[in-house]
């Protein structure tokens, strides 16, 4: 039976592989209807035990706690890489102001020098920037949590490629060495001035695969392709929702959906917390079509371009494009030429 488009199907990765080590066939059919359908599912039993889920969330509160003076010593304004704090209201989506503060990081790497002129993306590699002295903690679990998506991810991904009628290691070259995933702990607050009801605009993800860590006040909906109205999440304790990124439907040529999502603002004095990880290649891949079998093929859509927002086939661009227009304030103080040509696209 195929999966309707009005409820997220929910999968258990324990149960991915037979005791052979290769993949289930029913486990791939329920993943691939899952990816084709909606662009989202949760899953469960990946590799977290309770206490690593609460303690992330535990120290996430500690840090969204803290005075604004302290939290602003690690402001994003004052990291190229678009690292760090970013205050309530300060990220952009569709030109409005998330009702959202947040930690952004990627992996702990040296700033890249000097680059060529048609690839600027390198200015995102760069250092985090943590709380060290106050809450040396946040780091600690913030990175071991980037360390178990980065796992989750890449078996997803593998599962992805088999039911694509492909090798399971046929993406596997595109993380090689330096893959260049996001991630983010974030705060939403109700009752926000000037953003409304927006936790997050509508929009699609940049890259292969989001793992998304939800607490339990839910807020998170889904709009598939056909659906009258959209779907809410609701949230499992300790599940991860799972969507494709936009690399993924222009590698199928929309067989496999970037399906758009927002996130609405709790009501006012209640906080919500999450942790979306976005498991992403290097920043230099080029992302080229997928041979899909012909069966798969004759049910590719195409990919839904939005003119305002297109999709490019080099992860680095297209991750930047989107870094720059959710920062505006950032890209404007370090990288000004940059932020003319994004806000004239």
């Amino acid at each position: 039976m195929k999966q309707s488009q009005q409820s997220i199907p929910v999968l258990d990765l324990s149960t991915a592989r037979r005791p052979d080590g290769s993949f289930d066939p029913g486990f791939i059919t329920r993943l691939r209807e899952a990816a084709h359908v909606v662009g989202f599912f949760q899953i469960t039993n990946y590799g977290a035990g309770p206490s690593q889920v609460d303690g992330l969330f535990e120290v996430m509160k500690q840090f969204f706690d803290l005075p604004l003076e302290q939290r602003l010593a690690l402001d994003n304004r004052n990291s190229p890489h678009f690292r760090g704090y970013a205050r309530l209201g300060t990220e952009v989506t569709r030109g409005r102001a998330d009702s959202r503060e947040q930690i952004d990081f990627s992996p702990e790497r040296e700033p890249v020098a000097d680059y060529p002129a048609d690839q600027p993306f390198w200015l995102l590699q760069g250092p985090n920037q943590w709380p060290r002295e106050i809450l040396p903690e946040m780091e600690r679990r913030a990175m071991e949590w980037a360390g178990l998506m980065s796992d989750v991810g890449a078996e997803l991904l593998a599962a992805i490629a088999v039911a694509l009628g492909q090798p399971e290691d046929y993406f596997a070259e595109l993380f090689e060495d330096t893959p260049a995933w996001m991630a983010k702990l974030v705060h939403y607050v109700g009752g926000l001035e000037g953003a409304g009801d927006q936790g997050v605009g509508l929009h699609a993800d940049y890259g292969f695969v989001t793992l998304l860590l939800q607490d339990e006040v839910g807020g998170l909906e889904v709009l598939p392709p056909g659906a009258e109205a959209p779907i809410p999440v609701e949230p499992i304790p300790g599940a991860l929702v799972v969507n494709l990124g936009e690399m993924l439907e222009v590698a199928t040529g929309g067989y496999l959906l970037a399906t758009i999502h927002r996130v609405q603002a709790p009501p006012p004095g209640v906080d919500r917390y999450s942790v979306p990880f976005f498991w992403s290649p290097r920043l230099d891949a080029v992302v080229h079509p997928v041979p899909l079998p012909p069966e798969l093929a004759a049910d590719a859509r195409g990919i839904s371009d939005d003119p305002d927002n297109p999709m490019l086939s080099t992860y680095g661009m297209n991750v930047l494009k989107g870094r720059a227009r959710a920062h505006p304030d950032v890209a404007e103080i370090h990288h000004p030429d940059l932020a003319r040509n994004i806000s004239q696209r």
